[in-house]
């Protein structure tokens, strides 16, 4: 029987982080290594209803053998339940072009899941334990990770529960020599060829020269980033909240000037812009220019950013072009999945009043060429906005609005057979197709968004 101090110690782990329940069955993942037959004996001893599941990836010859055949025999011994399966690992991490520890860890996970759901278990237990957690914080503090990194594992993510993780790898192996428990050694694990083996076998020893008790230190710093990280997630979920717009074709708006006014503006803006793919380096200059510097875009591999004013502008990339739509007669033209315009012709009545919607616009159709065409705004293309007498450039009409780039660059015009721009869609129509008192039919554009 496991050492008594070993088990309290393990199961006030398991209540205080609620990871497992009595009335619940689970599965463990067995490797017939010391960690995971540990954990096994572990969860037996505290009561719990488990079955076992063991991956052959036949990457190790006779050895992989060997730890299935150990697996099933330790199994047997102690009335446990065992599943097993075979992997083709190399032909896999081929097929997907893939590393072949990637391509073990996907076929790993994947099995677990779909054996939880067919044998009605809560969750897979897997059996990292403190070192394992020390070597991820140490592992990614290498790699310039940021600060989730540094938080080590979690005991538990989604349907995986680490129960272990309260303990060190020599608690596991002098628990097991105590009671004469074998297990069996991947022989990888001993090849410092691995950047985590590395660690293991290199890095840690040399800490452990300066500080013998270094696993708890890091350990108990990683808990204390893990805090901090907490709290930083609720200025995040706060800014997000306030700060940020999402709108309905993929596109966001985020209040810059808001944004640097929080604490940690950088670390809120990374985890604000890491489901667009952009890089920390991106990221760390968007910091820098977001409130002084507008018309800068920036482009990660799915998304564009724009910085304006006082606001940062985000939209998917697209291979979609605007295009121009020849409008011969009135009649209602479809330009885009999104986009409707309808034209119409009546006689002008004395009741008739002009709407000041800006999704309409009306014209003195005896001033008006057809065909007509929608098409985007042009480089250099004028107008004589309503109301005024001289022409002005499109785009600067636009930016006395402080439309930003990416709608400018969507800004839509009417324009007759002649090239005069009827109208400035949904902004203002032309001042020289006017209504006047001598005006006695209409044109009527309507603009129809869904």
């Amino acid at each position: 029987m496991l050492n008594k101090r070993f088990l309290q110690k393990i199961s006030a782990f398991i209540a205080t982080n609620k990871l497992l329940e009595h009335d619940e069955r689970y599965l463990v993942a067995l490797s017939g290594g010391a960690d995971s037959v540990f954990l096994t004996l572990v969860l037996k001893e505290l009561g719990y209803d488990i079955e076992a599941a063991h991956c052959n990836f036949h990457l190790r010859g006779e050895e992989s053998n060997r730890d299935e055949c150990f697996c099933r025999k330790f199994c047997e011994e102690n009335g446990i339940k065992l599943h097993v399966s075979h992997f083709d690992t190399y032909g896999f991490a081929k097929l997907r072009k893939m590393s072949i520890e990637m391509a073990a860890r996907h076929l790993r996970y994947s099995y677990f899941n779909q054996l939880v759901v067919n044998i009605g278990a809560s969750a897979t237990c897997v059996a990292h334990h403190q070192d394992d957690s020390v070597e991820t914080v140490l592992l990614n503090l290498i790699r310039g990770t940021g600060i989730y990194g540094l938080t080590g594992i979690k005991p538990k993510n989604g349907k995986i529960v680490r129960p272990l993780l309260c303990v060190t790898r020599f608690d596991v192996e002098a628990a097991l020599n105590e009671i004469k428990q074998s297990y069996v050694t991947d022989s990888t694990n001993l090849i410092n060829d691995v950047v985590r083996n590395k660690i293991r076998l290199n890095i840690l020893p040399l800490m452990k020269e300066i500080n013998p008790s270094v696993s708890d230190s890091i350990a108990t710093t990683a808990l204390r980033v893990s805090e901090a990280a907490n709290a930083l997630d609720v200025i995040v979920k706060d800014v997000s909240e306030t700060a940020v717009e999402y709108f309905s074709d993929g596109s966001t708006r985020i209040n810059a000037e808001r944004l640097s006014a929080c604490p940690a503006s950088e670390y809120v803006l990374f985890n604000l812009l890491k489901d667009y793919t952009f890089n920390s380096a991106q990221i760390e200059l968007i910091h820098s220019v977001m409130c002084s510097k507008t018309g800068r875009v920036f482009t990660s591999p799915t998304h564009r950013l724009l910085t304006d004013r006082s606001y940062l502008f985000i939209e998917p990339l697209t291979d979609k072009k605007l295009r121009s739509l020849a409008v011969p007669e009135t009649g209602l033209y479809v330009y885009d999945n999104k986009t409707k315009f309808k034209f119409e012709c009546f006689d002008r009545t004395p009741d008739f009043k002009i709407s000041k919607d800006k999704r309409s616009c009306f014209a003195d159709m005896s001033k008006v060429k057809f065909p007509l065409t929608i098409k985007p705004a042009a480089t250099g293309d004028r107008f004589i906005p309503f109301g005024m007498k001289g022409s002005k450039l499109v785009s600067d009409y636009l930016t006395d609005l402080k439309v930003n780039l990416f709608d400018k660059r969507r800004q839509l015009v009417v324009a007759d057979a002649e090239g005069k721009i009827i109208w400035l869609v949904n902004q203002r129509p032309d001042n020289r197709c006017r209504i006047m008192d001598s005006t006695t039919k209409i044109l009527r554009i309507t603009c129809q968004k869904s």
